[in-house]
């Protein structure tokens, strides 16, 4: 069980930091999808020193199951969309009904975007070691949009990092990134929510004032190193 997510971020901060060490990674990025991986990406691009940024992906709803994931979208150069296709056929999706739901999915980017950046660029991975947050998988189906665009846009290596997720769907990540720490994976696993005392649903405000608070506190320089003479 977490406290919360900034709880959860902590610890995981910890777990992340030890992985990377041991690779010796030094120059990481840290991506936050949005929103309830914010608080959660907040710890770890603080414990690690590094930036953080947003990848700004979303989940495609079955038709009649919405919280199953069909597919997801992601926010890339081009706007690229994952499809699960075993639930596309399980759940008679349709073509037309998925470039509609995409659409819709791609105007709600667009108006995260211009939200949470407030005109702050955002970080370019290329060749840099791209750690993704979330507050947990379900279906994975955001997550693997996210690591996909990543690499598309030539990180040299991604990292996911989550607090919970079920043990089957961790194997599967690996697949997709090449590294994987998750703090709790349990071989029963219904839903993320019941993990969390407080899980409730970010919403914009919250998610602008974190990202704020954590990029004011990251441009604020450093103290130089204490070296003794």
């Amino acid at each position: 069980m977490f406290t919360n997510r900034s709880e959860a971020g902590r610890r995981l901060a910890e777990q992340v930091a030890e992985r990377l060490t041991a690779l010796e990674i030094d120059d990481p990025v840290v991506y936050a999808l949005p929103r309830g991986g914010v608080p959660v990406a907040v710890e770890v691009a603080r414990r690690l020193r590094a930036p953080l940024d947003l990848i700004l992906v979303r989940k495609i709803g079955a038709p009649g199951y919405p919280e199953v994931a069909l597919g997801a979208v992601v926010d890339d150069a081009g706007p690229q969309m994952i499809v699960n296709e075993d639930v596309f056929a399980a759940t008679g999706g349709d073509s037309v009904g998925l470039a509609r739901a995409r659409r819709h999915e791609l105007a709600e980017i667009e108006r995260r975007r211009r939200l949470y950046r407030g005109g702050r660029p955002p970080i370019d991975p290329r060749g840099r070691v791209a750690v993704v947050v979330d507050d947990g998988l379900a279906t994975g189906a955001t997550a693997k949009a996210a690591l996909a665009a990543l690499k598309r846009q030539g990180a040299a290596l991604t990292v996911l990092a989550v607090p919970v997720a079920p043990a089957d769907l961790v194997g599967q990540m690996r697949q997709y990134t090449d590294v994987v720490v998750v703090l709790n994976a349990p071989q029963e696993f219904w839903a993320i929510g019941p993990f969390y005392a407080d899980f409730h649903q970010l919403t914009d405000e919250e998610t602008v004032q974190l990202l704020q608070e954590a990029w004011a506190e990251a441009d604020v320089p450093l103290p130089p190193d204490d070296v003794s003479t």
